[in-house]
């Protein structure tokens, strides 16, 4: 692994590069409240053909804690997510394959003018555009259609409390953070044992409320038409408790190149399914090349 530095205005982020050196390169995008270790085994499943960047988001693990919330809006995400692409793949289109908030912002990245400079693929998991989310809830209640959105709504409950300056604090801090793994063994049925997480898990946990804080009321409450001509790939998990796969029912509306699959897991499948999430990544990224070839050749 080698390790370097991209700054974003004030912001600096800890990227690291592995796998092939002359390969396409496939950046990793993680969430809350992980780091670039969220990656650990899909990495080695996809060194041997790709050139793998990943890197802490703003707010975790050695890159910048802005303190202020409107630091961790969307657009200066998906900025930090432009400036990794510019620094480690200048004029030649990136791979992207995100996680959570990660992905949440990748949407943000793809759905921006020109995007498709920038970013050749997208494969999201767990992680929906927040725009299409509040259209979707909005178009489904007028037509009297609310079994989604009161599942969303459920899974979702817990980001009311992250709304609320200082309430999740201690309870983070004091017990979360100590026994990170064991709870996502209880809440998604995975192995404790292969739970990754970073010695800063109980500032990255506190740190990312300001997501919540800073994107999920204007975006739901104001939502935006947000299109985009990024191939786009969802990698639904189909039992996952806090991303409802239903969310995504009519996605095609907003993205011109679209492919679903599923895989039967919980939230967390880069660390239950790294196998899968690895080989749906790489056979859409394949697909796109082969798509690309007969074009040329037509």
């Amino acid at each position: 692994m080698t390790a370097r530095r991209v700054t974003n205005g004030s912001v600096s982020l800890a990227v690291f590069e592995q796998g092939k050196a002359d390969g396409e390169t496939i950046v990793l995008v993680h969430g809350w409240p992980d780091t670039h270790e969220l990656w650990n085994r899909i990495v080695p499943l996809l060194a041997d053909d790709f050139r793998v960047v990943s890197y802490d988001s703003r707010g975790a693990g050695e890159s910048t804690i802005p303190s202020r919330v409107q630091d961790y809006q969307l657009s200066a995400l998906a900025g930090d997510l432009f400036a990794v692409i510019d620094a480690v793949s200048p004029g030649k289109p990136v791979h992207v394959l995100a996680h959570d908030w990660g992905s949440v912002e990748t949407w943000e990245a793809v759905c921006e003018p020109g995007a498709e400079e920038k970013i050749a693929s997208f494969s999201s998991i767990s992680g929906p555009n927040l725009d299409h989310l509040g259209k979707w809830i909005r178009a489904s209640v007028s037509k009297r259609r609310f079994l989604g959105p009161a599942a969303q709504g459920i899974a979702s409950a817990y980001t009311v409390l992250f709304q609320i300056p200082g309430l999740c604090t201690l309870p983070l801090r004091l017990w979360f953070s100590k026994h990170w793994p064991a709870f996502l063994g209880f809440f998604d049925g995975l192995d404790p044992r292969v739970v990754n997480t970073a010695p800063t898990i109980a500032d990255d946990m506190v740190n990312g409320l300001k997501l919540y804080r800073a994107n999920i009321r204007p975006s739901l409450g104001k939502p935006r038409d947000r299109y985009t001509d990024v191939p786009v790939q969802l990698i639904l998990n189909k039992y996952d408790k806090a991303v409802r796969p239903v969310g995504y029912e009519d996605t095609e509306k907003w993205v011109s190149d679209l492919q679903r699959r599923e895989i039967a897991a919980g939230h967390w499948s880069p660390f239950s399914h790294p196998g899968e999430v690895a080989e749906h990544a790489r056979a859409f990224i394949a697909s796109l090349r082969e798509r690309r070839s007969e074009k040329q050749s037509s």
